[in-house]
Formats: structure tokens, C-alpha cells, sequence
């Protein structure tokens, strides 16, 4: 199987290694030529644009931030569509708002093409042991062109609807996280201020009736110790910016979003937007608390 990636972060290296691993070609490229230069040191195969990505993959993978970059990768002149694409498959594995899936899927089929919207969630040992969840929206026979690729990456794959429907799933797990961080976020400070021991909340939160897998993995984090990585605060605030807007278009009433979006935002301004997102719990106490005396 070939396959052409385009988005070289932490998930498009992870997907590119996991893929190579599993048999499959891959050539890659990214925006970023220091992207393109790390890839390039790592003996990875990289193309020059994503038409060139897509002229390759007879499946094609795009794992990228935000909306409008998704939109140029589609239609800018050396974009996918910029060239002949018949019966080429397109998978695309960002976080985007819904609209965002339902408005390039007619354009991708109008060039004799195909497209789904497949987000995932889980971390990057999940991408290198094929243990990612894919929610996908479009049609059930493009995803069973899919499955041979997708079920290299993901152990579960459920197909939510018609295209948007795999994001508008998406945004609904990570509007949980996001709830849950900032919950996190308070309760640290304000057991803190009130004197009590941060290691003796985070052993009692961890028997909680909302104890999860998410928070047992960041308990170092949630400490204020070095993290890696998984998901940083600036990526988790653009998710929370697309569920805020996805429910301004639909009708859907978004108190809670909407206050988290305020939150991270303020870390982000405060410069920890490239930070691992347990660390909202951190700059909560250090940043986000009034003194009276």
C-alpha cells in the first residue's frame, strides 16, 4: 500500500513510523521546512508538496492543526486538488470543526475522489502499537477502502456518519478532557490555598469517582513536574475555539466551553501555550490566584 502523509508534528511522525513499520510506502511533507529537515535527517521519503503526496499515496493521510491549514492542503495551487486525484482516498486525521469535513468532501468528490474525516484520540504509544480509536464520518464503503491503513494505526474504529460526524465526535471527547482539566485545574488550587498537602489531593483524587486513565498518566504533571508532551495547551485551546464555534452554528448552547476557553486562553497569552496540558494545573496556582494581604 502506498501512502502519501502530509503533517510531519509529533502524530505525522509517529503515523509515519507506525505505517513504514507495518509495510506500507509512505512519503511525507509538512509546511515547515524545519519539519521537512528533521524528516529528511531521520532517512524519512519526503515530497515537495501535498499534490506530489497525493500523485503517490493511493490512500492519502493528512494529520494537521487547524481548519485553514487543512483547507489550503486541499485547494492552494500545489494542494491535493491541484492535480489529477481519480480514485485516490483521503483521510483526514485532524481535529477540525464539522463544517470544515462537510464542505471539502463534495469538492474532493467532484475530482473523482474520496474523503473521510477520521480523528483519533490517543497518545503517541498508542500510533506506534496500533492502539488509536478512530471516529470516522463519510461514507461506509470509503471507510472500508480505509480500514486496510487505518486498522494498521487504530484498534478501534467506529463510523460516526456522513463526513463531519467523525470531528463533531471528536470535539465532544476532547470538550469532556477539557472539562476535566480545568475542574483538576481548580480543585488543586483551591485545596492548596486552603493549606492542604498537593501529594496528599492528587493519592485522594486518584480514588475519586472521577479518576480516570488521563489523570493517573499526568499526576507528575498536575505536580508541576517536567511532562512530556502529548498535547499542548495552545492545540487544546483551537479544539475548544472549534466547539465553541460549532455550537455558535448549530444552536447549542456552550456555558462550560466557553469559561475553559477563557482559561486556557489566559495560559496561552501567559506564554505556556507549547506546555503540556496537565500543566494548567501549575500555572492555575501560580498564575491564576488573588492575594488579599
Amino acid at each position: 500500500m502506498k501512502v502519501g502523509l502530509v503533517g510531519l508534528g509529533r502524530m505525522g511522525r509517529a503515523i509515519y513510523a507506525r505505517l513504514t513499520e507495518q509495510g506500507c510506502e509512505v512519503v511525507a511533507w509538512d509546511k515547515s521546512p524545519e519539519a521537512m529537515k528533521a524528516a529528511q535527517e531521520r532517512q524519512m521519503r519526503t515530497v515537495s508538496s501535498p499534490r506530489e503526496a497525493a500523485a503517490f499515496g493511493e490512500v492519502v493521510i493528512s494529520s494537521i492543526t487547524e481548519d485553514d491549514g487543512v483547507r489550503t492542503t486541499y485547494r492552494g495551487k500545489d494542494g491535493f486538488l491541484a492535480g489529477d486525484v481519480k480514485g485516490k482516498l483521503f483521510v483526514e486525521m485532524s481535529t477540525l470543526q464539522p463544517m470544515t469535513g462537510r464542505e471539502l468532501a463534495p469538492e474532493v468528490a467532484a475530482k473523482g475522489a474520496a474523503l473521510i474525516d477520521s480523528p483519533v484520540f490517543g497518545t503517541i504509544p498508542h500510533v506506534l502499537q496500533g492502539k488509536l480509536y478512530a471516529m470516522v464520518g463519510g461514507r461506509a464503503e470509503d471507510l472500508e477502502r480505509a480500514r486496510p491503513v487505518l486498522s494498521k494505526l487504530a484498534g478501534k474504529i467506529a463510523h460516526m456518519g456522513p463526513n463531519g460526524a467523525g470531528y463533531a465526535m471528536k470535539l465532544a471527547v476532547n470538550l469532556g478532557l477539557a472539562a476535566f482539566i480545568q475542574a483538576t485545574a481548580e480543585s488543586l488550587a483551591l485545596g492548596t490555598r486552603e493549606g492542604l498537602k498537593l501529594d496528599q489531593m492528587l493519592d485522594i483524587l486518584a480514588e475519586a469517582p472521577t479518576a480516570n486513565g488521563w489523570f493517573a498518566a499526568k499526576k507528575g504533571a498536575l505536580k508541576g513536574e517536567p511532562a512530556d508532551v502529548t498535547l499542548d495547551l495552545k492545540t487544546l485551546r483551537k479544539d475548544v475555539m472549534s466547539m465553541v464555534a460549532t455550537g455558535a452554528l448549530d444552536g447549542t448552547s456552550m456555558p462550560l466551553s466557553t469559561a475553559v476557553l477563557t482559561s486556557i486562553s489566559a495560559a496561552v497569552a501567559g506564554g505556556w501555550g507549547d506546555r503540556d496540558i496537565g500543566d494548567l494545573a501549575l500555572f492555575f496556582r501560580e498564575h491564576m490566584g488573588q492575594r488579599f494581604s
